[in-house]
């Protein structure tokens, strides 16, 4: 009878112990992220994108569940990598560098942690060719919104001059300066657009220097993108023109001025990343936000008076994006291609 009972003691232990550790399978432990992003948390540009997106994140899973920090203003990359190094060493499960300028540190830094998952953006280069493969990678692709925008912008002008203040000819930075002056021309190919990349992401003082100098050449609409751009809207401001911004909202900073934003919504890429890592599965793939799969999305400043007919003309363009009416290609050159269908 003893060995019999000993029999049933350890069957009832067993019974219990396998719901118990696949419920923990299921719960996990809290996720730990960690972001080095480029800028303040708060630019209103690049860097807010991806705080906006992992507030997001933590408020749908629960602060219990899912904790992120974050070290900012990481201008100087080696100080970057320094944070990156740190964050990885310290047993964060998720690293995210934000800025494509940390990309060589990053494949210098990822294979010194393999059971540690790494992001970075805006590229679709997860280092696989390198024999990395617990990087992912996530972009943006800003010629869509962009060419909403422009068509927007062409049928506002008045001076028929539009400016665009771009940072460094690169990434989503270039996409969405190309595709900006694409859809202004689409929609009017007489409009004169003046583009000036000022070899920077962050200097404040050169980006109002260059909206400046275009709005003394007669530019009364103009746009631009990075973390620098909000010297270029208080020019804008100050001379009563319009702005359209993208990566995050910017109304706040001129609500009578900012026309409409292309908000970066990273969560789309971000939660694919979170389930693998939670499924301890670590597949290093690439993300890339568009209009259609609502990564990216067009918001109108409500302040904004805007003419229904311009709006309804963005918003046209727009579904045509989505449809894959209107599509775009980048050539051998790295010039921006806009294809359109053909009827029927």
């Amino acid at each position: 009878m003893k060995k019999l009972a000993l029999l049933v003691t350890v069957v009832l232990v067993v019974a219990i112990a396998v719901p118990a550790f696949t419920s923990a399978a299921q719960t996990q432990e809290k996720l730990r992220v960690a972001v080095v992003t480029p800028s303040t948390k708060s630019d209103l540009a690049f860097s807010q994108s991806i705080i906006d997106a992992l507030l997001a994140i933590q408020e749908e899973r629960g602060e219990e569940n899912f904790e992120f920090v974050f070290s900012e203003n990481m201008f100087v990359v080696e100080d970057a990598a320094t944070a990156l190094r740190d964050y990885a060493s310290a047993g964060y499960d998720l690293v995210i560098a934000h800025g494509s300028q940390y990309g060589s540190s990053l494949s210098d830094i990822a294979p010194d942690f393999p059971d540690t998952a790494f992001a970075w953006g805006t590229t679709v280069d997860t280092f696989q060719d390198q024999g990395i493969t617990n990087v992912y990678a996530y972009e943006a692709r800003s010629e869509e919104g962009a060419f909403v925008m422009g068509v927007m912008a062409a049928l506002l002008t008045e001076s028929k001059v539009i400016g665009i203040v771009g940072p460094i000819e690169t990434g989503d930075a270039k996409l969405y300066v190309d595709g900006f002056k694409a859809g202004v021309l689409w929609q009017d190919e007489e409009i004169e657009v003046l583009v000036n990349y000022i070899q920077s992401f962050s200097d404040l003082a050169l980006a109002a220097a260059a909206a400046e100098a275009m709005l003394a050449e007669g530019a009364d609409v103009l746009s631009g993108t990075a973390q620098m751009v909000p010297g270029a809207v208080n020019k804008v401001k100050e001379a009563g023109g319009l702005w359209f911004a993208t990566q995050s909202n910017q109304s706040t900073l001129a609500p009578d001025n900012v026309v409409a934003s292309q908000v970066y919504d990273w969560t789309y890429a971000l939660n694919p990343i979170i389930e693998d890592v939670l499924a301890g599965e670590i597949m290093g793939e690439a993300y890339s936000l568009t209009l259609e799969n609502g990564g990216l999305r067009i918001e109108f400043n409500e302040d904004f008076e805007l003419d229904e007919d311009v709006k309804a003309a963005g918003e046209e363009v727009m579904q045509a994006i989505i449809d894959g009416d209107i599509s775009f290609e980048v050539d051998e050159d790295g010039t921006l291609l806009v294809i359109e269908a053909e009827a029927g």
